[in-house]
């Protein structure tokens, strides 16, 4: 039995985004991710095997769906589901203050 804080072992820069599993078996992944900065390239989508729920925990970022006109800007507390096959990019993360983010990847 482990006690954790997901706010521990965080690096001063982050210089390229940081995924870390916290648990992980055949049915699901839990990860911390970390950004500063770091977005999608531009005219790249990201489009994943599974199904994803995903919390803000700190920071700031902003989240842009394929086909979907409006812009998502997820502060700490924020979360959203983001179906598998779904078409999304992360368009910014705050450069200013570390995101830290609780990603649930799950079929």
């Amino acid at each position: 039995m482990n006690c954790n804080n997901l706010f521990l072992n965080i690096p001063e820069k982050v210089k390229k985004e940081i995924f870390e599993p916290i648990i992980k078996n055949k049915k699901f992944k839990l990860e911390r991710i970390i950004s500063q900065g770091q977005c999608t390239p531009e005219g790249k989508w990201l489009e994943q095997k599974n199904n994803e729920w995903v919390v803000l925990l700190s920071g700031k970022a902003k989240l842009k769906f394929e086909y979907d006109r409006a812009s998502y800007l997820m502060e700490a507390g924020d979360y959203i589901h983001i179906p598998k096959g779904k078409r999304h990019r992360v368009e910014w993360t705050d450069p200013n203050k570390k995101t830290v983010w609780l990603a649930l990847h799950y079929k």
